[in-house]
């Protein structure tokens, strides 16, 4: 089968940073189905890893976080999907991505694909639908029906954010307070339903009494989270909750024992990383999204796509995400 990989941490303008390689195909066994790829999209975890994450001495490291595509073969212990299926899933962080023509993944972390999108729109999603919900609802615990509570997000015209807004606009009575610095990235998450929108290029509290906005009771930063804490601590309410992703050097929150502000952090990889005992959550968080897209409610963030999944594109894209000036997901399809 043909695959994209690398063996080296390598900056993504040198050719042997991501490669064309073939492999053979892997079998399923056990609770794996073995799924055709069709389209993939492009997160930063794709990125940092190849940047930070050495491949075993003499093998092929191969990424790739999103994915859909069709069931080909399933293993002995497979009760959820058969030959056929169309699926979408994010995958585990500690086995072979999705940048490949054949990928084994565990039944329980995949779901039913959307039936009103297409490979390629639907392979968007996976990712960053599941660290949204995880986050939104598994480690902050929203008050989905109270409509006096507001919730930042920092870094909203992202993957991420441009799904968290949806989520957010259509399951809960929120006040969306979301940030963007662009024209085009202000257009978007207006489109998309946030209620107000600031610039993560100011400073947050500066703004917040300009604009006459209240205290909130969550943030939710996706990005540079290191830059915003002192910020982040005077916007939130007292006994407020405060969630990240991203990975900053060091992080100062004592500034938040005054106001009693608690901290989660969200890996969406975790459930499949342990095999936690609720690691099949995913299979139906992804089917739950997935009738949300059907019934009209949530639509695909796809940004820009960059044609057939080779080296060539996978680097460009890669490149575009080191920027951090991507719009929505960028979007492969075909070997």
């Amino acid at each position: 089968m043909k695959a994209i990989a690398y063996q080296q941490n390598l900056p993504v303008n040198d050719p042997l940073s991501l490669q064309d390689i073939q492999l053979d195909t892997p079998v399923a066994t056990g609770h794996d189905i073995l799924v055709e790829v069709k389209a993939i999209s492009v997160n930063p975890a794709d990125f940092k890893i190849r940047q930070g994450m050495p491949a075993p001495e003499g093998e092929w490291k191969i990424l790739g976080f999103d994915a859909t595509g069709i069931v080909k073969s399933v293993g002995d212990n497979v009760s959820l999907f058969k030959p056929g299926d169309k699926v979408w899933y994010a995958g585990d962080i500690s086995r072979a991505g999705s940048n490949a023509e054949f990928q084994l993944v565990d039944e329980r972390i995949v779901g039913h694909m959307p039936k009103t999108l297409s490979f390629d729109e639907a392979a968007a999603l996976p990712l960053t639908a599941i660290t949204a919900w995880e986050l939104l609802f598994d480690r902050l615990n929203v008050d989905k029906d109270n409509a006096n509570k507001n919730i930042l997000v920092i870094g909203a015209a992202g993957g991420v954010g441009s799904i968290m807004v949806q989520l957010l606009k259509k399951l809960t009575k929120l006040n969306i307070i979301a940030t963007a610095s662009r024209p085009e990235t202000v257009s978007w998450l207006q489109d998309l339903g946030a209620d107000h929108i600031i610039n993560h290029r100011y400073k947050l509290s500066e703004q917040f009494v300009e604009k006459q906005l209240p205290l909130v009771n969550y943030v939710v930063s996706l990005n540079n989270t290191s830059e915003h804490i002192e910020e982040i601590e005077k916007v939130l309410k007292p006994q407020g909750q405060f969630a990240l992703i991203d990975d900053p050097e060091t992080l100062n929150v004592v500034p938040f024992k005054m106001k009693s502000i608690s901290i989660h952090w969200e890996l969406m990889f975790t459930r499949s990383l342990f095999k936690t005992d609720d690691m099949q959550a995913q299979y139906q968080l992804l089917n739950d999204v997935a009738t949300l897209i059907d019934n009209g409610q949530i639509k695909t963030t796809v940004g820009e796509h960059y044609g057939v999944i080779n080296a060539d594109n996978l680097r460009r894209a890669h490149q575009r995400l080191e920027t951090q000036q991507a719009k929505g997901k960028i979007v492969l399809a075909g070997f």
